[in-house]
């Protein structure tokens, strides 16, 4: 199991306070399982569907309290996990959700003395010596650190042109802290694993694991560092987004510090409209920010809650936008390889065509659904789906009549958990940062239809996927070519070498055979020649219709020149 180096700066829980926050948390997970299981699974096996669903909204907000409960009185990483479900405003029920959301600003601050003591071991100097100013009081605390503002040294100002900064210092003990939580979420993924229902589609284990590493790399500051410019470059000269620049002689593993870019938090209605800004506008094109990052560039932020995104006025940047999206906080991020992100664009091309059968395809190709399942039924039930509530905004959704999403599981929910679902492991951070996308555009706009901003992005894919297979036809017809003009002269080479005697053969009947193979190879490669510019001219037309027309005049030349060949040979 990976562990975070600590040393006397960072002191950690004690024996006995580690025994007991690990035996805590377990508690919780053990109790929560069992209700779950007793209410979701038996009840409804036993034909007692109706008092499991009596009750459920209760239950849900009293599991929401608990937990609320629990993640404040203990921070670390059950913070993050209620962040997590305070964001998924379009899956989960209101009772959970709105007792979560305040999790994000409820999190105690650190006494000063102990960010003091900690700053200055990293820096190796009193925090006069090495900042102008330092707010005692954070601007912010988070579950693995909290930030203050400060101002920096006149000589340091000078080099990197910043003067007014944020510094974010480590929670002291939160390596200790960080290394229980894992242990104890490593143990409830080891009881989910046991769990059949579960097993079939998620391996729990590997996702825990997953968040272990990525959690380990958010309290890693010199990494979160390296993320921001990475990120910055990436979207250098786009003029939606902002983001903090870094001053690398002020920072360490445990101490960042960053241009202070503060500005309206993403989610202040309030604050944007007295601003100038409509929220309403601020939604799509937070969705399609997000979107680049993941369909574009694949390196995208994985953790896009309210308090990770300002919205920064900017009046003299000219055009239609007067604001940028400044993100901060890029401890957390996630990577999709060449193949997710095909696999993903296919995926929401699909279902901005509200093609069921494409997107069962694409759900394959990425993963989650094995290939080999049968997915009939399940595609016809996608084509219902998008016919009823395909164009329908998070707000619409939540007016239909309940008794319409009962009839649609009754009539597939078998359908649906026979298939072979899975969760890749390399998913978690990817469903984390769409569903913080997506509430966080809803709680902008209660009428965001995500199809809005998903259509006009899967038409500006579907021109690059058509420019990219245009590009693949014309450098397969080139390929071709060249092999189909070298094989010939190989061929002729061979039969020099036999007659000069270089491969001696006493067989006429080969000969005869050698002299047909070489008919036979040049009508193959007239016909492949034939067939390789009549096919790239045919996908070259549709972007450049001269040349397309060219290439498909040109693909009579092989053809007629195998005729004559075959004659002269003959």
């Amino acid at each position: 199991m990976a562990t975070v180096h600590r040393d006397r700066a960072d002191p950690g829980p004690g024996a006995g306070e580690t025994r007991a926050r690990y035996r805590r948390i377990l508690r919780f997970a053990a109790r929560n399982l069992a209700v779950t299981w007793w209410f979701e699974l038996f009840l409804p096996r036993i034909g007692l569907r109706r008092i499991a669903d009596r009750g459920r909204a209760r239950r849900m907000r009293t599991f929401a309290q608990r937990f609320h409960v629990l993640a404040v009185d203990l921070g670390g990483l059950m913070i993050k996990v209620g962040q997590y479900m305070s964001s998924r405003l379009d899956v989960l029920p209101p009772e959970i959700t709105r007792e979560l959301e305040g999790l994000q600003d409820e999190v105690p601050a650190v006494p000063f003395p102990a960010i003091r003591a900690l700053a200055e071991a990293e820096l190796g100097a009193p925090l006069d010596a090495v900042y102008s100013h330092f707010e005692e009081v954070p601007l912010a605390a988070a579950s693995l650190g909290q930030a203050h503002r400060a101002r920096l040294l006149p000589g340091i100002a000078a080099d990197t042109g910043l003067e007014n900064v944020v510094v974010k210092v480590q929670r002291p003990g939160i390596g200790a802290i960080v290394d229980v939580d894992l242990a104890a979420l490593r143990k409830v993924g080891g009881w989910l694993s046991r769990i059949r229902l579960v097993s079939r589609r998620v391996d729990a284990p590997a996702l825990v694991e997953e968040f272990a590493r990525t959690s380990l790399q958010e309290i890693d500051y010199l990494n979160e560092a390296a993320n921001a410019e990475r990120f910055a470059a990436d979207f250098a000269g786009d003029q939606r987004v902002a983001v903090p620049g870094v001053v690398w002689e002020r920072t360490t593993r445990r101490v960042l510090t960053l241009e202070d870019v503060t500005a309206i938090k993403v989610t202040d209605a309030q604050g944007l409209l007295a601003a100038g800004i409509d929220p309403v506008d601020v939604a799509p094109v937070f969705a399609a920010v997000m979107f680049d990052q993941l369909f574009g560039n694949g390196f995208f932020h994985a953790d896009p809650h309210p308090g990770n995104i300002f919205v920064t006025p900017a009046p003299d940047a000219g055009g239609e936008r007067p604001w940028k999206l400044t993100f901060i906080d890029f401890g957390m991020m996630g990577e999709a390889g060449p193949a997710t992100r095909g696999g993903l664009r296919k995926l929401l091309i699909a279902a901005a065509a509200r093609d069921g059968k494409g997107l069962v395809e694409a759900m394959g190709e990425v993963g989650v659904l094995v290939r080999s399942a049968e997915t009939a039924s399940l595609e016809r039930a996608m084509a219902q789906l998008f016919a009823r509530f395909g164009g329908m905004g998070f707000a619409e959704l939540r007016d239909v009549d309940p008794r319409e999403f009962r009839d649609f599981a009754a009539e597939f929910g078998d359908t649906v958990r026979s298939l072979p679902f899975q969760l890749p492991e390399n998913f978690l951070l990817i469903i984390r940062a769409m569903s913080l996308t997506s509430g966080v555009c809803c709680s902008l706009d209660a009428k965001f239809n995500l199809w809005d901003s998903v259509e006009p992005y899967a038409a500006k894919l579907l021109r690059d996927e058509r420019g990219n297979l245009v590009k693949d036809a014309a450098a397969q017809a080139v390929d071709i070519a060249a092999v189909a003009l070298r094989l010939p002269k190989r061929l002729d080479g061979l039969l020099d070498r036999i007659e000069e005697g270089s491969l001696q053969f006493s067989n006429p009947r080969l000969e005869r055979q050698l002299a047909r193979l070489q008919r036979t190879a040049r009508w193959a490669v007239a016909a492949l020649l034939f067939g390789a510019l009549l096919i790239a001219g045919a996908v070259v037309r549709a972007g450049d219709e001269t040349l397309g027309n060219v290439l498909m005049v040109a693909s009579v030349l092989p053809l007629l020149l195998g005729l004559v060949a075959g004659r002269r040979r003959g």
